[in-house]
């Protein structure tokens, strides 16, 4: 685009962007993205056991996930959260979320190396609490 000063000269507008800057960000949002968001998608590090046959069932959002660590912390999964719970206080924290919820579904997520007086204590308070338990195992490679 060119223009007329006072003066009678015609000069041109100066039309470029610089980029520069602009790969600099978005080099730099791109690092941030790629360093978190592995963190954003770890869960609670559990080996599920594995099993010649398994029926997918897909959870659906409203389902509470019950994941039971090697060392026998319960974990509280559910709508994008994530909560170690007392074992004392599961009954309780069962019954409030199961109120809530309209299909009342429960996955219970056990390490393999749980003791099983861990597993079916919460097998036994999610049933207590009315509550469709699912086992997640993970399926043997063919």
């Amino acid at each position: 685009m060119a223009f007329t000063t006072r003066n009678g000269r015609t000069q041109t507008a100066l039309a470029e962007i610089n980029v520069t800057p602009l790969v600099d960000v978005m080099l730099v949002l791109l690092v941030i993205f790629m360093v978190t968001a592995p963190i954003l998608q770890t869960g609670i590090q559990v080996n599920v056991p594995k099993t010649r046959e398994a029926q997918s069932n897909e959870a659906t959002p409203d389902a509470l996930i019950l994941s039971v660590d090697k060392d026998g912390a319960i974990y509280l999964s559910g709508k994008n959260e994530r909560q170690a719970i007392n074992i004392n206080d599961l009954p309780k924290i069962l019954n409030e979320r199961l109120a809530k919820s309209k299909d009342r579904k429960v996955y219970l997520r056990g390490d393999g190396e749980t003791p099983y007086r861990v597993i079916a204590y919460v097998l036994d308070q999610a049933k207590q609490a009315q509550a469709s338990v699912s086992l997640v195992t993970e399926p043997t490679k063919k």
